[in-house]
């Protein structure tokens, strides 16, 4: 893999970089880093250029030092593409990467050829959700970062009980990677995300690419009737519904989610 660092209006970005051809960027979840797709990495490689993002404020992108919008994501990727000499790419994105990959395609049609938006919403935040993160927010600022019994939480949210009682090394991927994130770079992405999150139906109803939504059966964060909310807000848009998969669609199951980029993205 080849290491890059991009200039965004989002700061420097690290992206991992491997294989040739047409390109396919890969936006991770909150709190995750762009090896939360190394499998597809490997899978894809030897196809086309994939390009992993660590996206701003986590891994070894530049620190976060307040909010954005989702315009801003979009305008994000715009630049790397800009920066990697990219005219156009397929997206995957995941979560935070599901929904910007969806305002991207609304706002820069010209620059996305097909996008696969995984375990993600286009709803704004409810109360629910908005007092779960503050309150972790709240408990990791003190602690000094994403700690236990915090990580147990986090794992709930983004595991299910398939995943917790049989991908051993998929939990231990998850923890390891959440208690390294930096807290006071993170939470920004935390609130811009997750309460400052915008009703985006309305504007996904003019995108015109080609998506796939994909829904993990067990998502506690993203229950399937919102994500099938985001579906049919998005004009012919098609939908895989994963059994035994939560929220992390491409780390909980990365054999059938390869399947199905594979099939949706490079379909003849």
């Amino acid at each position: 893999m080849e290491d890059v660092r991009l200039d965004t209006v989002l700061g420097t970005v690290r992206v991992q970089v491997r294989g040739s051809g047409e390109a396919v960027m890969f936006w991770p979840s909150l709190l995750m880093t762009g090896d939360m797709w190394a499998a597809q990495a490997a899978h894809f490689a030897d196809r086309c250029r994939v390009i992993l993002v660590d996206p701003p404020g986590h891994g070894q992108s530049q620190k976060l030092t307040g909010m954005f919008d989702f315009a801003d994501c979009a305008r994000c990727i715009v630049d790397m593409l800009d920066g990697l000499g990219v005219e156009r790419a397929h997206f995957v994105g995941n979560s935070w990467g599901g929904m910007i990959g969806g305002t991207f395609a609304a706002t820069y049609p010209d620059r996305i050829g097909s996008a696969v938006l995984m375990n993600c919403t286009a709803s704004p935040a409810g109360g629910r959700q908005k007092l779960e993160y503050g309150f972790l927010l709240r408990v990791a600022k003190l602690l000094g970062g994403i700690r236990p019994p915090l990580t147990r939480s986090v794992l709930k949210a983004f595991l299910g009980p398939t995943t917790l009682a049989t991908r051993p090394d998929v939990v231990a991927f998850v923890r390891d990677t959440v208690q390294a994130v930096d807290i006071g770079s993170g939470s920004w992405a935390v609130k811009s995300v997750v309460p400052a999150r915008p009703d985006q139906r309305p504007l996904f109803a003019t995108i015109s690419t080609p998506v796939l939504v994909v829904a993990g059966v067990e998502d506690a964060t993203f229950r399937l009737p919102e994500t099938i909310a985001m579906v049919e807000a998005i004009p012919d848009a098609a939908v895989a519904v994963l059994e035994g998969v939560a929220h992390l669609a491409g780390l909980e199951n990365p054999p059938l989610v390869n399947t199905l980029i594979e099939e949706f993205v490079f379909r003849e």
